[in-house]
């Protein structure tokens, strides 16, 4: 069972008991009705005192967890985290976490998680913690990478909430592992003659989408078929979750003339270990014929060897698209061959660059 006086110290944060002291601030909390204390706080602000007292202790006196308040320099409570579905025996336990609204993007919860678990391998004989996140919640799939945990899978429809079932990625961290978080590239702007290239916003999903759909890009890409724009925003989400699992990011390309979305930039297939990986683009139709894809490509490389040590950057570009072969090789890119059948029965032209090419 954990103390039931134990105080973890962070950076910026404290983690402690909820005790008669916070009545006052949980009164506060639940008036406003945000949502972010544990489980089984009550809903009216009448049955705060009881709560204080007896309710939220219950999770530790059963041995099965604790819930701990997440205290600032100041004595503020501006989250809440728990341990719970212990173990003993197995050596296994959960931790979830909640901030207040108003205290959100400042890196708190990453704080909070990275000192319980330090605590729980540093005092207990637990072995693993786990750690869910639902799967189009990114700021929790941040949270968990930057806190060192490993995603291991997706729970189908694990949850259900007022909009209906909802996939739960879930995370682990063993005893054993370095805590480290997995390597991913980083969120920069890269600058051209022409252009910015930045992360892509929900401000280009209208652009997106139409790119999506134009005849063009449907023969030459395998985008999906009647593209929308759910796809465009599902594409937000799906790079952002690739980039936090360390195996790629992508960048929209704006002109900085006008300011609109020109060319959708990704690189996938990342290998750490190599230091390799692929690019791939989509350019806007009222951006072709500019050079727009091949000047953004050509940035990213020199951004990805200068800055991040890469060695070398794969190009593929469907035989029957003499206009992205065009690309691949106005950016540098040198043609290494033809991959038969590669994707859905198409021969691909494989291009590489390496940094020496950009010399």
């Amino acid at each position: 069972m954990i103390d039931s006086d134990v105080r973890i110290p962070a950076p910026r944060l404290t983690l402690r008991p909820f005790g008669p002291q916070d009545e006052r601030r949980i009164r506060s909390i639940i008036r406003s009705e945000v949502r972010f204390l544990p489980p089984g706080a009550p809903a009216h602000a009448s049955g705060v005192p009881q709560w204080l007292a007896t309710g939220v202790d219950e999770l530790r006196r059963s041995g099965q967890g604790v819930h701990l308040a997440m205290v600032d320099a100041e004595g503020l409570i501006v989250g809440a985290i728990s341990l719970f579905k212990t173990s003993w025996t197995a050596g296994t336990t959960e931790v979830g976490y909640g901030v207040h609204p108003l205290y959100r993007n400042r890196g708190y919860a990453t704080e909070a998680v990275r000192a319980l678990t330090a605590w729980v391998f540093g005092t207990t004989q637990l072995r693993r913690v786990t750690l869910t996140a639902d799967l189009d919640n990114l700021a929790s799939l941040s949270v968990a990478q930057k806190s060192g945990f490993t995603w291991e899978g997706v729970l189908r429809g694990a949850e259900l909430e007022d909009d209906g079932p909802h996939d739960l990625v879930v995370f682990g961290l063993l005893r054993d592992d370095d805590g480290r978080p997995c390597p991913v590239l980083p969120r920069e702007q890269v600058r051209t003659e022409r252009l910015l290239l930045r992360a892509p916003s929900e401000a280009d999903v209208p652009d997106l989408a139409a790119t999506g759909a134009d005849p063009l890009t449907q023969a030459m890409t395998g985008v999906p078929r009647g593209y929308t724009e759910a796809h465009a925003h599902a594409l937000l989400a799906a790079t952002e979750r690739m980039r936090l699992r360390g195996h790629g990011i992508a960048w929209a390309a704006e002109e900085l003339a006008s300011g609109r979305f020109v060319v959708n930039v990704d690189l996938r297939d990342i290998d750490w270990h190599g230091r390799t990986a692929e690019v791939g683009y989509m350019t806007a139709p009222w951006a072709r014929g500019n050079g727009y894809a091949g000047e953004a490509v050509r940035a990213i490389a020199r951004w990805l060897f200068d800055q991040h040590g890469f060695r070398r950057l794969q190009l593929r570009a469907s035989v029957a698209n003499p206009a992205s072969q065009r690309v691949a090789e106005k950016a540098g890119f040198v043609r290494e061959g033809v991959a038969r059948a590669s994707i859905a029965g198409d021969d691909l032209i494989v291009y590489s660059l390496v940094p020496s090419d950009l010399r």
